[in-house]
């Protein structure tokens, strides 16, 4: 198809969203081909915050690498590190203290809730609603505080090392995220209230970027995406890690497949998340945070593979070692790179009015697909 200033020999016109536009989140560019207003096709250009991370891992010790990944989905931060904690552990057969798995599972699904708060806040904002983002960073900011009390930072806490976690928390952790989930269920309804509810924005969601179950696998799709097709993907059920497999909680699946059911699945999602916290939270075993790990780390010569769910779906951390103190080869599954990439077959035949609606249940973090 032959482009000549923006329109093509068959009188359809190529238009471009972003690289900076508010509803990409981020430095996405697409390039979108119209046909008066119905999506004929849509070409994702990446690379716009690309800075080899993967490339700079491998320069790195087996201690330092683990925190450059907070910069990739800098909202599933804690996550990311635990991860990259995860595979040094595996490649090192240690074996991580109670306390300090009590306290990874609780700081994850902290962050979980505080990245679907964001989400929602934004999702909305994208669709012209605007007060319910000033709802969602209320009770986001009780979580950052948490995490500053404990962590030391609000957003790339750097908090997980090989073998626990880097400090204990602190003496107030466990009365202040009790008064989270006390906070988070009194606001909760309101949710439902300003926009789950609103008509308006279910005209603007149900029926709008059908995804099927087939495609979202074909797509290898993770994460909220692909379980509002109804597919079984949750990483904490079906290979559960630290406490996962000794807690109660659902695997919130949804059969709509479109942006309406995507939209259910991470708002059902933060009430699982605090019913995990409550499980947890009380029963926090005493001993150390951190198990006795030496100050270089050298990982046996071989190949090693972890994977977790983050707020968006599964990363994967790959390491290849050669039984030096850094890396041969590091890769990262990130999820967003997946779920982006059903983005065009989601979006063919709808009206360009829809698209921000399908991007925004996609929950794009844009540093997490161009690493």
């Amino acid at each position: 198809m032959h482009e000549v200033l923006g329109t093509t020999t068959d009188g359809d016109l190529v238009i471009n969203v972003g690289p900076q536009h508010p509803a990409t989140h981020g430095v996405l560019h697409l390039v979108i081909t119209l046909h008066g207003e119905t999506i004929r096709k849509v070409d994702p250009h990446l690379g716009y915050i690309h800075r080899s991370i993967e490339k700079m891992c491998e320069s790195l010790t087996y201690r330092q690498f683990i925190y450059v990944t907070s910069r990739m989905d800098y909202l599933s931060a804690h996550i990311n590190n635990h991860a990259c904690a995860l595979c040094v552990e595996k490649g090192l057969q240690v074996e991580v203290p109670a306390r300090a798995q009590y306290i990874r599972v609780l700081m994850d699904e902290l962050t979980r809730i505080a990245s679907h708060e964001l989400w929602w806040g934004a999702m909305a904002m994208d669709l012209g609603a605007f007060t319910p983002f000033f709802h969602a960073f209320r009770e986001r900011e009780n979580i950052n505080d948490i995490m500053e009390e404990t962590c030391g930072a609000r957003l790339t806490m750097n908090y997980m090392v090989p073998g626990g976690v880097m400090a204990d928390i602190h003496p107030n952790f466990q009365k202040r995220v009790k008064s989270f989930i006390q906070l988070f269920r009194s606001k909760f309804d309101e949710y439902n209230e300003m926009v789950t509810g609103n008509i308006i924005f279910q005209n603007r969601m149900k029926g709008v970027g059908y995804l099927s179950a087939e495609d979202a696998i074909s797509y290898g799709c993770t994460g909220p995406t692909a379980r509002g097709s109804g597919v079984s993907c949750d990483v904490r059920k079906i290979m559960p890690y630290e406490l996962y497999n000794q807690v109660q909680f659902d695997e919130i699946l949804e059969t709509g497949g479109d942006s309406f059911a995507r939209y259910m699945v991470r708002l059902r999602e933060m009430n699982e998340s605090i019913n995990i916290i409550e499980q947890v939270i009380d029963n926090i075993p005493e001993g150390d945070y951190q198990a006795k790990t030496k100050a270089v780390l050298k990982l046996p010569k071989g190949e090693f593979y972890t994977r977790v769910e983050t707020a968006r779906g599964e990363l994967g951390v790959y390491i290849v070692s050669e039984g030096g103190t850094t890396p041969y080869r590091i890769k990262f599954r990130s999820p967003g790179f997946s779920n982006l990439s059903a983005l065009d077959h989601m979006a063919r035949g709808s009206k360009i009015g829809d698209l921000v609606a399908m991007m925004g249940t996609l929950d794009l973090v844009i540093p997490d697909i161009d690493r």
